[in-house]
């Protein structure tokens, strides 16, 4: 009796209503928990846990500074010979090329002959920019990117909207911490992830609107994030 009172009430529609509004909300936040978990876990598939040397030569090297250990890493490929000249993308205004030689004694002929600064790029939206005046400049058709193995998802998906006539080989640089311990066990690295997925699926939403005529031109500076402590002097701003 009860119920087909509560049934006949005048506030029956209201109710129903909002039981159906609380349950499209709760299918949509829980349809939204489902593609993020995907989305995250194919992000996750991209992030490469040790380094592996290119699969070939290229015709130059951009390194994208920010993280542990890139330029050093980048400075050996370059030596090895995977690349004619070198692209510092990135480099903080404060530092020349005397001060970033001086942090890797080995490599000083290299910067006399084979490396040039950006300290332009702010950013990995704007590393995609210079990196693209820099190669079409020389004209290259092919580079090898170096940069930390969280962020080489994000590089990737910039640079090759920036230049898709450029082939371009990952070489994903592993930092202290991910050889220790895995990422789950590690609060900040898993921050560091999550974080950056985020700024991996602005990037891959802004390139698609661009591609279909919508121009989405600004991008802050990337705020500062390295998985372990450089090895070496800092001299470049973070992605």
């Amino acid at each position: 009796m009860t119920s087909h009172a509560d049934d006949k009430s005048p506030n029956a529609p209201l109710y129903a209503t909002a039981r159906r509004i609380y349950a499209a909300a709760v299918a949509v936040m829980a349809i939204t928990f489902v593609v993020a978990a995907v989305g995250f876990v194919a992000f996750l598939s991209q992030v490469r846990g040790v380094e592996t040397t290119p699969k070939g030569r290229a015709d130059g090297i951009v390194v994208l500074t920010g993280g542990s250990s890139r330029v050093s890493d980048a400075m050996e490929l370059l030596a090895a010979g995977y690349g004619k000249r070198l692209l510092i993308s990135g480099v903080h205004p404060t530092s020349g090329a005397s001060d970033i030689s001086r942090s890797l004694p080995e490599s000083q002929s290299f910067f006399n002959c084979c490396v040039d600064l950006d300290y332009s790029a702010i950013n990995t939206r704007s590393n995609a920019a210079e990196t693209r005046r820099w190669a079409h400049e020389r004209g290259f058709k092919s580079l090898i990117v170096v940069t930390s193995n969280y962020h080489m998802p994000r590089a990737i998906v910039e640079l090759s909207h920036a230049m898709p006539d450029v082939s371009l080989i990952p070489f994903a640089v592993v930092g202290d911490k991910w050889r220790e311990e895995p990422w789950w066990t590690s609060s900040g690295t898993l921050r560091l992830l999550l974080s950056e997925y985020i700024k991996y699926v602005a990037a891959v939403v802004r390139v698609r609107l661009e591609a279909l005529g919508f121009d989405l031109s600004f991008e802050g500076p990337d705020q500062p994030a390295a998985v372990s402590p450089p090895r070496r002097p800092a001299t470049a701003q973070a992605n």
